[in-house]
């Protein structure tokens, strides 16, 4: 809102530094303080609304050192973030940009299935919160909603090299561009190519996945969908997983935005992108925006979530969370990424899987569960170990930080 006052002012008043918010650096830098300001200012009447409505955690014994300590904090403080992240993003962001419109529409959309499901916990009393097949629904809804605009919507284009005869056929102007001795034509184009790591022509189109089938152009749509649900439900599930602990899901997903920021950056800007040999996205870079409110909004919420954890972000926060960093790096073509950024959330998905899996199987085949770790999250593995949490948190911070390096490191190592 306040990005589009003063581009009006600008454009008829000429006020002198009113151009500033013309700069996505700016507004970066501003959302990342107005954030701050709104968790750890706000975030403090937050908790004491919460005391006050005896919105505490319940929680389960499960033998872990200083886990019953943590009975009666309270809970649904991912409020906070959701609010560190729409404020800034809604008063600082191009609201016409159809990138920043999806990803508030993410957060809303994920922050108010995690609601529910802390809802029921909080205030029905029911320790099972809402039921994982409708959990699926509401993630798989907004894979639709994403993967439908990301296919139709006629302002989310690639910028691709075409030949000429190749060009004419389209209305899309046609720009002639120079990279050493050579000459070639680019052309914003819809398309549902994207990037992937490690090689050097990497762009993978979904809309070829199934050529081996006759017209598969038809099932295109269907493919890209079903690929956005997969990654929406794994992440916004791993992140939901990893927050066990004080401060670890907050500082892990702090560390990802700062990363997906970046990216988003490179991604927007015709010489970065060109220079680095990556899809150019129009108009992603005002992702910016949204990631430096989220960076802002996690960091801020760690004021109080850090150990001994104040408030606890529930499902609220968690979901809503991964929701969007999956949601981000579809966006911005980058989906391919996830399993090394993400990483950490990866690895705790799996730590439960092969747990699950694998004491159902044992106790199929001998009668009696047998398990991989001590217990399931990983986290729960080192503090079963004897390791203090605050210390399995920075460590897992660390690995994420060098998850990140590596990540950056991707887009020049083919």
């Amino acid at each position: 809102m306040l990005y589009h006052l003063f581009e009006y002012l600008n454009a008829h008043y000429q006020f002198p530094g009113l151009r500033l918010f013309q700069y996505i650096t700016f507004r970066t830098s501003l959302a990342i303080i107005i954030s701050l300001i709104i968790t750890t200012v706000y975030g403090r009447r937050l908790i004491n609304y919460l005391h006050k409505m005896q919105v505490g955690e319940t929680v389960r014994n499960l033998g872990l050192e200083g886990q019953m300590q943590k009975q009666g904090t309270p809970t649904m403080g991912g409020l906070i973030i959701l609010a560190g992240i729409l404020v800034p993003t809604i008063l600082l962001a191009n609201l016409t940009n159809v990138y920043v419109l999806l990803m508030i529409v993410t957060t809303i959309w994920m922050g108010a299935v995690g609601f529910v499901d802390d809802y029921i916990k909080v205030f029905k009393k029911n320790k099972e919160g809402l039921a994982g097949r409708f959990k699926v629904v509401g993630q798989v809804g907004l894979a639709l909603i994403i993967g439908w605009t990301m296919y139709f919507n006629p302002n989310i284009v690639v910028r691709k090299t075409v030949d000429e005869t190749a060009a004419s056929k389209s209305n899309a102007p046609m720009v002639l561009r120079q990279k050493g001795d050579k000459f070639y034509y680019t052309q914003d184009v819809k398309s549902t190519i994207t990037n992937y790591p490690f090689y050097k022509n990497h762009e993978l189109d979904y809309a070829k996945v199934l050529n081996f089938l006759p017209g598969s152009e038809k099932y295109a749509f269907l493919v890209f969908v079903v690929i956005v649900a997969f990654i929406i439900t794994a992440v916004s599930n791993g992140a939901n997983i990893t927050d066990g602990i004080d401060g670890l899901a907050t500082g892990t997903s702090a560390i990802i935005g700062i990363t997906l920021g970046l990216l988003a950056y490179v991604s927007g800007n015709t010489m970065m992108a060109d220079y680095l040999n990556i899809l150019y996205i129009p108009n992603s870079g005002e992702l910016m925006i949204f990631a430096g409110a989220f960076v802002g909004a996690c960091v801020g919420f760690l004021w109080y979530n850090s150990y001994p954890a104040q408030v606890f972000m529930g499902d609220t926060g968690s979901l809503a969370i991964g929701g969007i960093i999956a949601a981000f790096a579809i966006m911005i073509r980058k989906e391919f990424l996830i399993p090394i950024l993400c990483g950490v959330f990866v690895v705790e998905l799996l730590s439960v899987m092969i747990q699950v899996s694998w004491f159902k199987y044992t106790k199929k085949r001998f009668g009696e569960g047998r398990r991989v770790f001590l217990m399931s999250p990983l986290h729960h593995h080192y503090q079963k170990k004897g390791y203090h949490e605050a210390k399995i948190v920075t460590r897992f911070w660390i690995i994420c930080i060098l998850l990140a390096i590596i990540t950056i490191i991707t887009l020049k190592l083919r």
